[in-house]
């Protein structure tokens, strides 16, 4: 292509008209990252879990906030979805859990 080319093809796309910033600022809490620790331990030494857990980035992201576990990111089944739920669970000092993770299949 040349660069006329390219400025032809960038005239064509729609401009972003609006950004939705949707980042929350957890505020600084121990007894959070002691739950977090934690749920990570937990989820990422179970069988079927600890695959993940060499990744440089690990795929199931643990989010706590006030003692409420989240769980969000990407997992190869259902099955090890609700192994990383019940895991989440057994944490103790967490009040509940939300298990948003999603399946590849």
């Amino acid at each position: 292509m040349k660069s006329h080319d390219l400025g032809n093809l960038s005239s064509l796309r729609k401009p972003t008209e609006k950004v939705v910033n949707k980042i929350e600022v957890l505020p600084l809490s121990t007894m959070d990252d002691r739950i977090r620790i934690a749920a990570y331990r937990a989820i990422y030494s179970r069988p079927g879990l600890d695959r993940y857990a060499l990744q440089a980035v690990p795929p199931i992201h643990i989010i706590v906030k006030s003692g409420h576990i989240t769980l969000t990111g990407m997992v190869g089944t259902e099955m090890e979805k609700n192994l990383a739920g019940i895991a989440a669970r057994g944490v103790f000092g967490s009040f509940s859990v939300t298990n948003d993770l999603r399946t590849e299949g």
